[in-house]
């Protein structure tokens, strides 16, 4: 660094060197650089000094820096422009350069809730199913769930719902790659009703099972189908 005692590039390379030669390290040197322009806006927005221009204009101090580290940026394997990256996209073209091995598949959770319980924390998309015809407002309907097939039935000859599974997994097949390549580790997914026992349950269980079917291995829990029953969340009567 430009700004500890005695910074000595040529020494560094030379010791870089010796390391290389050794057999049992696999070693790569990367030098980041970035436009003046750049660097000069990022001091002046974060208000911070450049550390080899405490009495002299930020411009100085890049000039001079410049200089110090060209031995090093002219040795370099590899030199990377940051000046158009946000932090994101530069941890982004970090790892596609140096991961050793391809970033491991984001790690997907789908829960099933009842919004009168309140959100799960830590939830990323949430999708709000109570546009859907409600299964509880039919009798031999209300004490079954969305995993048993009268209630999926029920579900599926609503207009809407053909039409909104497609756009919702159409959505997230198209997010999920995205949120891996972003370095996202983890997805989490709720589908909400009234209950939580009937709609989201249904849908829960159909994402997951075309995550499936598209090579993912989501996590399904279904947050609500242990609780009291959904009358005293739903009423009683429509």
């Amino acid at each position: 660094d430009s700004r500890t005692r005695g910074f000595d590039p040529p020494g560094i390379i030379e010791l870089v060197k010796r390391l290389t030669a050794r057999s049992d390290l696999e070693l790569t040197t990367l030098f980041l650089d970035c436009s003046s322009a750049e660097l000069e806006r990022r001091y002046n927005e974060t208000r911070r000094r450049h550390p080899l221009a405490q009495d002299m204009p930020v411009g100085a101090g890049i000039r001079a820096e410049r200089e110090m580290l060209e031995p090093l940026r002219r040795w370099a394997d590899m030199v990377i422009d940051t000046s158009a990256y946000s932090a994101n996209e530069l941890s982004q073209v970090m790892r596609e350069s140096f991961a050793g091995t391809p970033a491991s598949a984001t790690t997907v959770t789908i829960t099933s809730i009842g919004f009168a319980r309140g959100m799960p924390p830590l939830t990323d998309l949430v999708f709000d199913m109570r546009f859907l015809d409600n299964p509880h407002w039919v009798p031999e309907l209300r004490n079954l769930t969305g995993q048993d097939q009268p209630v999926a039935d029920h579900i599926r000859r609503d207009p809407a719902c053909d039409e909104a599974f497609e756009r919702i997994s159409g959505l997230i097949l198209m997010l999920l790659p995205r949120y891996q390549a972003q370095g996202k580790a983890y997805v989490n997914i709720a589908f909400g009703c009234a209950g939580g026992r009937h709609r989201s349950v249904f849908f829960a269980e159909e994402l997951a099972a075309a995550l499936r079917r598209s090579g993912y291995s989501p996590t399904l829990l279904h947050r609500n189908l242990g609780a009291r029953s959904a009358d005293l969340l739903e009423g009683a009567t429509p």
